[in-house]
C-alpha cells in the first residue's frame, strides 16, 4: 500500500472522521479520503469552466442510495471553489422544493445562501464577503478615476438591473453600499437579509429598504440568476448551484406539485442547453427513480424526459460523461481498498507509523464485508466504510484490542433507502396508488 506522507491537521482529522462514523459526508477534508469518479469528475471540470467562460451547465448525477452522490457533490464543490468559482447548495425536503407555493421555494433558496461558499470561505455564509469584495473594488475604482463611488456602484450593478427582478435586487445592494458609507449596521443588515430570502413581506421591504418586492417562492430561479450575475461582478468566476436529495419531488404525493417542480427544472434545463443564461450551473443529485420513473419521476413529463434521454450509442462498457445525465459509476473493489487506506491515514493524521491496523486488516475487513453483505459492500459503500471508522475508534481507544478479535464482531448491513413514505402533505393527488385488492 501507499504509505501516506501528507500531514492532517486535527480539525480536518476530527470533522473526516466524525461524519463518516455517522455515515455522512465530511464538510472538511474531502481531498484526503477522495478516491475513484475520474470520468465523472472531468466531465462536471468541464462544465464548471464553460461557467467560468461566462457559459452555462446543467447536470443531474444519479445513483443508487449510498453510491456517494453527496460525497461526489462536495468534490465537486471544491474544484469550483479551485476554479475561483462561488458555489451554494441545499438538500431539498419536504419543505423545500424548487417549486412551492407555501414557501419552500423560498425556503430551498434561504438554505442555499446560507450555504453560500467561497475558496476562502468554504464552510459557507460568504455572501456578505462577496458583496463586501463588490464595494471594495467600487471604492478602489472610484478612487483611480477620481468619480463618485455612486457613479461606480451604479455601473457596476447595471447588469443585474437588466435582468428580470434584478431593479430591486441592484436596489438592495445599493442600499448595503450605503450601510456601509455611513456605518448603518441596521441598513447593511436588512439588505443582507432580503439578498437571503428572509423577508416574508412586502411592507416590511418596503419600509426599510425602499423595494416593493421580496424573494419568494415565484422569484427564487430569477434570483439566482441575479445572485450569479452578482458574483461575477464581484470578480469571481461564476456560481455553480448544486440540489441533492433530489428524490424528494418524486415522494410528493401530489401529482400537481410534482409537475409544478418539474416544469420549474425544465425551465432551469432549457435555459442552460440553449445558452440564455450566463456564468450559472446546476447540479441536481438524486436516485435512478428520480430520474425514470415514468409515473412519478422526471421521465413521467415528457418534455423532461426528451432532453434528458441518454446516448443510445452508450452502454456495454461505453460512457458518455459529456449529456446532462452523469451516472455515477460503481467503485470497484480495488477503489474501496484505497478509501479504507486513506481512512486508516486520517486516523494516524497523516503519519504511517501511527496507523492503527496493517495491510493485512484491510483486505481481511474487506473479505469480512464480502461474505456478510456481498458485493454491495464496494458498489454502495457507505455502510462498510461506516463500520471500518467505528473498528479503527474502538482500536484506538482500546490499546490493548486487536483488530483479529473485532473483525467477527462487526454488524454490517446493506444499505436501505430512507423511509420512501411520500414528503408532501399538498393534497392526495395519487390517493389510489396504495389502492390493494383483497
Amino acid at each position: 500500500m501507499t504509505k501516506a506522507t501528507k500531514t492532517i491537521r486535527s480539525k480536518e482529522r476530527d470533522t473526516i472522521i466524525q461524519a463518516l462514523s455517522a455515515g455522512v459526508v465530511p464538510r472538511l477534508g474531502l481531498p484526503h479520503i477522495v478516491v475513484g469518479r475520474v470520468g465523472e469528475t472531468a466531465g462536471l471540470l468541464r462544465d464548471i469552466d464553460r461557467v467560468a467562460d461566462g457559459g452555462s451547465a446543467v447536470r443531474f448525477v444519479i445513483g443508487a442510495y449510498g453510491a456517494g452522490k453527496t460525497f461526489f457533490a462536495g468534490m465537486v464543490r471544491l474544484i469550483a471553489h479551485e476554479k475561483k468559482c462561488v458555489t451554494m447548495h441545499a438538500d431539498l425536503s419536504p419543505n423545500r422544493r424548487i417549486h412551492g407555493s407555501g414557501g419552500q421555494g423560498r425556503a430551498l433558496y434561504a438554505e442555499a445562501v446560507n450555504n453560500m461558499a467561497t475558496r476562502n470561505k468554504p464552510e459557507g455564509g460568504a455572501l456578505q464577503s462577496v458583496i463586501e469584495r463588490l464595494v471594495t473594488d467600487a471604492v478602489k475604482e472610484a478612487g483611480e478615476k477620481s468619480v463618485a463611488v455612486e457613479t461606480v456602484i451604479d455601473q457596476k450593478l447595471e447588469p443585474i438591473s437588466g435582468l428580470q427582478g434584478g431593479y430591486d435586487f441592484a436596489t438592495v445592494l445599493k442600499a448595503y453600499w450605503r450601510g456601509s458609507e455611513e456605518s448603518n449596521g441596521s441598513l447593511k443588515e436588512n439588505a443582507i437579509r432580503w439578498l437571503r430570502g428572509e423577508y416574508s413581506t412586502k411592507t416590511d421591504a418596503r419600509k426599510d429598504l425602499g423595494v416593493r418586492t421580496i424573494i419568494d417562492d415565484e422569484t427564487v430561479y430569477e434570483s439566482l440568476k441575479s445572485l450569479a450575475c452578482l458574483v461575477r461582478i464581484a470578480g469571481y468566476a461564476g456560481l455553480l448551484v448544486m440540489f441533492d436529495e433530489m428524490a424528494n419531488i418524486y415522494k410528493l404525493q401530489n401529482a400537481q406539485a410534482r409537475k409544478q417542480n418539474y416544469e420549474q427544472i425544465l425551465n432551469i434545463v432549457n435555459d442552460a442547453l440553449q445558452g440564455t443564461t450566463s456564468g450559472i450551473g446546476f447540479v441536481m443529485c438524486g436516485t435512478p427513480e428520480f430520474l425514470l420513473d415514468t409515473r412519478r419521476g422526471v421521465f413521467s413529463y415528457e418534455a423532461l424526459q426528451s432532453r434528458l434521454a441518454e446516448n443510445v450509442f452508450a452502454g456495454e462498457g461505453r460512457v458518455d460523461f459529456s449529456g446532462p445525465v452523469v451516472r455515477l459509476q460503481n467503485l470497484t473493489p480495488e477503489d474501496l481498498l484505497v478509501l479504507l487506506s486513506n481512512i486508516r491515514a486520517v486516523f494516524a493524521s497523516g503519519d504511517s507509523a501511527k496507523y492503527l491496523v496493517p495491510d493485512e486488516a484491510l483486505t481481511a475487513f474487506m473479505m469480512y464485508c464480502d461474505r456478510k453483505i456481498g458485493e454491495s459492500y464496494f458498489r454502495t459503500p457507505r455502510s462498510t466504510v461506516k463500520a471500518f471508522v467505528q473498528m479503527l475508534s474502538i482500536l484506538e481507544q482500546n490499546p490493548g484490542t486487536t483488530w483479529q478479535g473485532l473483525l467477527e464482531t462487526v454488524s454490517i448491513v446493506p444499505d436501505t433507502p430512507d423511509n420512501v413514505a411520500e414528503a408532501g402533505a399538498d393534497g392526495e393527488g395519487d390517493e389510489l396508488t396504495s389502492l390493494r385488492l383483497s
